[in-house]
């Protein structure tokens, strides 16, 4: 009877949960500018709902009453109930604290940062990070985990510092050196073949022909989804109604191209889930580091590599004509597309420094929880590892620098990891297939993506939050998480 009425009760949070992001996405991309007040209220009313149903007290006797018949249903309580105590540990009062504090930070930031106005900022941010200090202690006194695990825990559940640090030490050790090797073999490469220039304006609308064509082709649904426009591209919706969004310029069309590959990998992954488990937590997917990694999987590991673009330029020349980019060959879109340059801004970093910048940001995060890093020395801290890790300084550039994110201004620590355990998990994915299928580079080429989304499938997707982020890493690819795979995908795909 327990069991069922956690059942009963999962029902009604899915249609919540589903209610809140069918109107989130519609905000973001057809609601009128006038609707906003009106939208804003009824979507804290809804949450409000959420909120009181899914932290009820009741439900702490129910999932002590509840006796599992299957494995399945054993897995679905276990992860009702950690994500349960994850709901419940945090008091009222304090989580009206941190909203207000965090509304403020962020309000703040958007303002301060075009300013690269880093004292004006750093009292709002210095409140930020006490609250941030306290939950984490909140949450370890109810979860048993250190602090910083209790919060990483939110994001991809299983994660701990004492695994990472270590994975993290080796590909920073690696990428110091690599970065420098692989700028001089890609001026070597560019001596021989320049970068050719695009042909520009693209229509818009023929590119949104060109990147439905690529979705439809790498195994989007589009009996349960849509593409449509956002300031900044996102993938929301319900794996029922899946909304993805992109952005377009005129002058290039590779950025939105790559931006609705990279999307359509969030798509996939939320479309294979397991439709019997999708009230309830075991049903979900498991963690930002593993919807990254499909994301990444599609965009990095398919969309970047020879293969995938053998089979895609007859695609760019059947939606954007034949002299959208006239003479160009395989190469010179990958001279494009894998791009090396050392940089300030995380979000325009290419595959081989963006790790740098998630890991300068993940050593910072672990000492302003611990209070061994205040954030008055952020500054300073923030430019020494820039310096030794990119060669570049921040110093009198905080705008570019700590200011960049919104992450810490809205308190999300703990969420950094999961950038570049998506990339290192998605080339340990792409070895996995290698070895499993032999003609997968082949069926790339022909446009042929069953047997990967096969695999991911089984694999990923349809395993939903039935397993840890390291357990579901062992099962899919046979070993744990392996800087090595990823450090062999970097030098196979620059240095080669």
């Amino acid at each position: 009877m327990s069991f069922q009425k956690l059942d009963d009760l999962g029902r009604k949070l899915e249609s919540l949960e589903h209610a809140l992001s069918i109107l989130g996405a519609d905000e973001a991309t057809h609601m009128a500018v006038g609707g906003g007040e009106k939208r804003a209220e009824a979507m804290a009313n809804l949450a409000g709902m959420y909120h009181a149903q899914a932290t009820a007290p009741q439900i702490a006797d129910w999932i002590e009453a509840a006796r599992p018949e299957t494995e399945d249903q054993t897995l679905a309580l276990a992860e009702f109930k950690r994500q349960y105590i994850n709901a419940t540990c945090l008091p009222t009062d304090f989580v009206e604290r941190r909203t207000a504090a965090t509304m403020r930070s962020e309000q703040l930031w958007r303002d301060l940062r075009a300013k690269g106005d880093w004292d004006s900022f750093l009292p709002a941010l210095e409140g930020v990070i006490a609250l941030v200090r306290e939950e984490a202690q909140l949450r370890a006194n109810a979860t048993g985990l250190a602090p910083y695990d209790a919060l990483m825990d939110q994001y991809d559940p299983g994660n701990r510092t004492a695994d990472l640090d270590p994975v993290f030490a080796d590909l920073k050790s690696f990428l110091k050196g690599f970065v420098p090797e692989a700028l001089a073999a890609q001026e070597a490469r560019l001596a021989k073949r320049p970068r050719k220039s695009l042909n520009a304006p693209y229509p818009i609308e023929k590119q949104r022909e060109l990147g439905l064509a690529a979705m439809r082709a790498v195994g989007f649904d589009f009996t349960h989804g849509s593409l449509a426009v956002s300031h900044h591209p996102f993938c929301g919706g319900v794996p029922s109604d899946v909304r993805m969004t992109t952005r377009y310029r005129t002058d290039e069309f590779l950025s939105s191209l790559m931006g609705v590959l990279h999307e359509t990998g969030h798509a996939l992954y939320e479309q294979g889930l397991p439709k019997e488990w999708s009230h309830w937590s075991l049903g979900k997917a498991r963690g930002m580091g593993i919807h990254e990694s499909q994301s990444l999987f599609v965009e990095m590991q398919l969309a970047r590599s020879p293969e995938f673009w053998d089979f895609a330029l007859p695609l760019v020349h059947q939606h954007l004509g034949p002299d959208a980019i006239p003479g160009w060959e395989t190469a010179d879109v990958l001279n494009e597309v894998n791009f090396v340059e050392r940089g300030y801004i995380r979000v325009d970093a290419d595959e081989v420094t963006y790790p740098l910048h998630v890991i300068l940001r993940y050593e910072l995060e672990q000492d302003l929880v611990s209070g061994k890093l205040d954030a008055s020395q952020i500054p300073e801290a923030w430019d020494a590892k820039m310096t030794e890790y990119l060669g570049i300084s921040t110093i009198n550039d905080p705008k570019d620098g700590p200011m960049q994110d919104v992450h810490w201004p809205g308190g999300a620590f703990g969420y950094f990891p999961s950038y570049t355990l998506g990339a290192m998990i998605a080339a340990q994915q792409w070895a996995t297939l290698e070895k499993a299928q032999p003609n997968l580079r082949s069926d790339i080429a022909r446009g042929d993506f069953n047997g990967v989304n096969q695999w991911r499938a089984d694999n990923i997707w349809s395993q939903g939050s039935r397993w840890s982020t390291p357990e579901l890493i062992t099962r899919a690819t046979g070993e744990p998480l392996n800087a090595d795979i990823f450090k062999a995908h970097l030098r196979q795909r620059y240095l080669a």
